[in-house]
């Protein structure tokens, strides 16, 4: 059976996040075509989309590292903070689109929170990961059918 260790991650948080688009609670807040992701980055994301990828990269993050808090999901979006002539820190990502990011997957049932321990993925959010990393994989190997063999 394959599962989100299996593929790689790009095309998995890509495929993910076009299939969160469809859940009525994952919905972009209006505040997110203004806001930068960290604290590090000078401007907003680019992407029209990047709420929906985000969205897809935390759940799979959960998924991938079991039980997590919001504090560790911060510190895996945390860059360099450009400090002129100083040495550069780390500086972590947006507490708050991780916050915002959790309670939507968790209307969605897609993430459940684990007392004192984070959150875990669900079942429903066990069997989207596990199909959507099937669906990619088909596609790998249809681009290159060689890898089939692995």
């Amino acid at each position: 059976m394959t599962t989100a260790f299996d593929v790689p991650a790009e095309p998995l948080i890509r495929r993910t996040a076009e299939k969160l688009k469809g859940f009525e609670q994952c919905t972009e807040p209006e505040w997110a075509p203004f806001v930068k992701t960290a604290i590090h980055k000078e401007k907003a994301p680019r992407n029209s989309d990047w709420w929906h990828i985000r969205e897809a990269a935390i759940l799979r993050k959960v998924y991938m590292k079991g039980p997590i808090g919001t504090i560790h999901l911060k510190a895996l979006f945390s860059g360099p903070k450009d400090r002129g002539s100083k040495p550069n820190k780390v500086a972590y990502g947006s507490g708050s689109i991780v916050r915002n990011a959790l309670q939507q997957l968790e209307m969605a049932e897609l993430v459940r929170t684990v007392k004192g321990r984070g959150r875990e993925i669900t079942p429903k959010g066990r069997s989207l990961m596990d199909n959507t990393a099937r669906e990619v994989l088909q596609d790998i190997i249809k681009e290159n059918p060689e890898l089939g063999k692995y």
